[in-house]
């Protein structure tokens, strides 16, 4: 039955890579390591490279595939179940999604980087904060820009959210430790200029983490 249906609805590329790969060959590929764009260095749990990789971030980004999100989100979780900085110590934590521009997200409908961190969030019982940050003016996409430009364009494209429920205090928790997440690092400056928002809005222990590098 089902190759009857892919006979009348093929699958896309990235989607059929998917589909045969298992949770224990994805996890398998974890390979997180430094990337020295930002200061401090990303934490980039994946080789872009690796085509299972690629396929889950596209699929996850453009299509909104569920088991992209799950792949993704399975990977997540067992980075941070034994990194160094979340151990027991999960109340102290906050995951912090990389946030859309409101025309991209009401484009799209998901933030996939949100969608992989609730996940990843339910599995571990650790806090997401999908508000703590905001877009504050559209930016030109990234992929069309050079190296050099792509900096200039993301600079002061975030700032931490006015608190909703006390005027004038503020959301950050300096005792608090932020994992900035997005899905995908190059040069580093969209997580950059996030990172930075949250420094000048008082955190002081931010990880920057990205899925893929």
């Amino acid at each position: 039955m089902r190759r009857f249906f892919d006979f009348l609805f093929p699958p896309r590329v990235d989607e059929a890579a998917l589909s045969g790969v298992s949770d224990d060959a994805f996890l398998a590929s974890l390979a997180p390591r430094l990337v020295p764009e930002t200061r401090p260095a990303t934490v980039a749990l994946f080789s872009f490279g690796n085509p299972a990789v690629r396929a889950a971030i596209h699929e996850a980004k453009y299509h909104g595939n569920t088991r992209a999100f799950t792949l993704l989100a399975l990977a997540l979780a067992d980075y941070l179940r034994d990194a160094d900085d979340v151990g027991r110590r999960t109340s102290y934590i906050q995951l912090v999604p990389v946030p859309l521009s409101r025309e991209r997200q009401k484009e799209r409908g998901f933030n996939q980087v949100e969608e992989v961190v609730r996940r990843t969030a339910r599995e571990l019982d650790i806090t997401v904060n999908t508000t703590l940050l905001e877009r504050t003016r559209e930016t030109v996409s990234q992929v069309s820009l050079p190296r050099e430009q792509r900096e200039e364009n993301m600079r002061g494209a975030f700032i931490v959210s006015p608190n909703p429920a006390v005027s004038g205090r503020k959301r950050i928790n300096p005792s608090h430790t932020y994992i900035l997440i997005d899905d995908v690092i190059t040069t580093g400056a969209t997580l950059q200029a996030a990172l930075d928002a949250l420094r000048s809005g008082g955190a002081l222990h931010v990880i920057p983490l990205a899925l893929a590098h």
